[in-house]
């Protein structure tokens, strides 16, 4: 086969890694294909994928809707929370009333979590502040409270901090559905034929990382800004299941729910036509 190198964009963090194990440790047969890891956080990645600059990306499926033009959502990868997901954290109890005078810090204005936020309190103050930064800006009393992704969603407790709201437990309680906070694209330019391939190549990974969990947590331990194994496994296992196989019929739905109810509610400009490959 042609030999062609693909720019895979995704984020510093372990569900990303242990998805992408196999091939950044050469365990599949890739037929002349090469990836060129390119790893950033998902806010970049989401702006990244606006401009079109890379074959392959981690995206957020609020940042879907604005690339829809560029990008195809393939079937697998995508991280769900199933009754979890980013979580709203102060020091001291708040109320919705409460929370919605204060100034929350948010990973990012294209974050499905942000996306969540807004479906959930309406109208928010927020500041952007980098996803690793947030717990210590809730700490030294920059912000009020904080939009944590990530693995801040498991060391929350151990920083002493409340949690306000759940946001995939309240997505699941609304609709009964996991949240669908970001899946994988595909630039639609590389055609059907090499999209194919990209697209086998990726779902043999994730299920390569499944079926040898043990190396492939250890692999991504080192994405987990110093989080011990057992950990590390119990935040792989969040976000890398059936659903990351393939999104499934309810995955589906959830995709199309979630970007419906963003429009109605005038988050995002478009009603969004899904496509995926």
């Amino acid at each position: 086969m042609e030999k062609k190198e693909i720019t895979l964009g995704h984020s510093p963090d372990p569900d990303d890694a242990f998805m992408f194990y196999a091939l950044a440790a050469d365990k599949l047969e890739t037929d002349g294909l090469s990836f060129k890891h390119i790893i950033e956080d998902i806010e970049t990645l989401n702006r990244r994928a606006i401009n079109a600059e890379l074959d392959v990306t981690a995206v957020s499926i609020h940042a879907y809707a604005y690339v829809l033009d560029q990008y195809a959502l393939l079937t697998s990868g995508a991280s769900m929370g199933d009754g979890y997901g980013p979580l709203l954290i102060s020091r001291e109890p708040m109320s919705k009333d409460e929370l919605r005078r204060a100034t929350i810090a948010i990973p990012g204005t294209m974050t499905t979590a942000y996306l969540a936020l807004r479906l959930y309190l309406g109208e928010a103050k927020t500041v952007v502040v980098p996803f690793d930064k947030i717990m210590d800006a809730v700490a030294n009393r920059e912000v009020e409270a904080g939009l944590l992704i990530h693995e801040g969603q498991l060391t929350y407790v151990k920083r002493g901090f409340h949690k306000i709201a759940d946001m995939g437990e309240w997505w699941k309680s609304e609709t009964g559905l996991p949240l669908p906070l970001g899946g994988n694209a595909i630039r639609k330019s590389l055609g059907p034929e090499l999209i194919a391939r990209v697209s086998d190549l990726l779902r043999e990974s994730i299920q390569y990382g499944l079926d040898h969990r043990e190396p492939a947590v250890r692999h991504s331990m080192k994405y987990g800004r110093g989080m011990e194994e057992s950990l590390t496994d119990k935040f792989v296992g969040m976000y890398v299941n059936d659903y990351t196989i393939d999104y499934g019929e309810s995955g589906r739905e959830a995709v199309r729910l979630l970007l419906s109810r963003a429009h109605q509610a005038g988050i995002i400009p478009n009603p969004v036509e899904l496509e995926f490959v």
